[in-house]
């Protein structure tokens, strides 16, 4: 559903291991905690350690300038996207769990991921909270729709100047058409995830930088 079919579910896959070759990396303290139960204690240490390589100031938080020294989100078509979704409900900064928060969707699903307590939450790095990540990406003013409009705005950032706005458009009307359900013109995420059945949302959304 997502974009023209060479390209990958939201190109974030190249964000992982850059995050690590920050310079001016410090030894990690012990993370403060809570966490998200996917992300293992030693994965903690090791983004803690890029957590503080990214915070040069030492503010103990990160803003959107330090996520842009990700040299792997500059060439992301939807690298902005992503950095957004470090700052939700319009922050300004972000601290060291709400980074691992984000970070722990993308993290590889693991055979003992499978079995999970059904008493506990889901994990962040389950296919459902993949998908509402990625959706997420989509929905640019968070109505819980992805419409024409929004659908074409992404693929204008994903693809450039590769094709012609004609063709952009047929695009997104094709792929909101084939999603869309009920009728009602936009792309719910019950919609989103059932066009994305068959879709490798692991190979797709997984960096090993949470493994």
């Amino acid at each position: 559903m997502i974009a023209p079919s060479s390209r990958p579910l939201l190109s974030p896959a190249h964000l992982p291991s850059r995050l690590g070759r920050v310079s001016g990396a410090r030894p990690a303290a012990s993370p403060p905690t809570p966490f998200p139960p996917a992300v293992s204690q030693a994965s903690l240490v090791r983004l803690h350690h890029r957590f503080r390589a990214l915070d040069r100031n030492k503010k103990g938080y990160l803003s959107r300038m330090d996520l842009q020294q990700i040299g792997a989100l500059a060439v992301n078509p939807l690298g902005d996207r992503i950095i957004e979704s470090f700052f939700p409900n319009g922050s300004q900064r972000v601290d060291f769990p709400g980074f691992v928060r984000v970070l722990a969707h993308f993290r590889p699903v693991e055979d003992e991921d499978t079995d999970q307590d059904p008493k506990k939450p889901e994990p962040l790095n389950s296919r459902r909270n993949k998908l509402h990540y990625a959706f997420q990406l989509y929905d640019l003013d968070r109505d819980g729709k992805i419409s024409r409009h929004e659908m074409l705005q992404v693929l204008r950032l994903m693809v450039g100047v590769q094709v012609t706005e004609e063709q952009l458009e047929n695009i997104a009307d094709r792929t909101v058409q084939e999603a869309d359900e009920d009728g009602d013109g936009a792309v719910s995420f019950l919609e989103f995830t059932k066009s994305l059945e068959k879709m490798d949302v692991e190979q797709k959304m997984s960096i090993r930088i949470l493994k």
